[in-house]
């Protein structure tokens, strides 16, 4: 599977923005999707997941409450919402997928992920 991330850009503190991840290939419906974001000097973080049925979800505290991530089946396409932003938010965001065709309802953890996007960055200024 392919994955191609967009929607990143510069905004201000308390915006919104939509990142998109398209998956393109084979089987690509039989993946989980996970979002990561690395800081300049950080390690990467796993800001949220989402199963290959759309119905189980991860998000960590540091985002919960704050970011929504969705997926419409029919374009093969993995959103994250990100609302009241922070310039702590600010990092290359990349999409990645896992195969789970064992279970509709799985939730890769961080490390499980095989196949990866490039990043798009997201910069929020205070």
């Amino acid at each position: 599977v392919q994955l191609q991330a967009s929607g990143g850009g510069l905004v201000q503190a308390g915006d919104s923005l939509r990142l998109s991840c398209r998956l393109s290939g084979p089987q690509s419906s039989r993946y989980a999707v996970g979002w990561f974001r690395q800081a300049p000097g950080k390690e990467r973080e796993l800001v949220a997941a989402i199963s290959r049925s759309g119905l189980d979800i991860y998000y960590p505290d540091s985002v919960k409450g704050r970011f929504i991530i969705s997926r419409d089946k029919n374009s093969n396409t993995v959103y994250l919402q990100m609302n009241s932003l922070k310039p702590e938010d600010t990092a290359v965001y990349s999409c990645a997928a896992k195969d789970t065709i064992l279970s509709a309802s799985y939730v890769p953890d961080a490390i499980s992920y095989a196949n990866w996007g490039q990043g798009t960055q997201v910069t929020v200024s205070s």
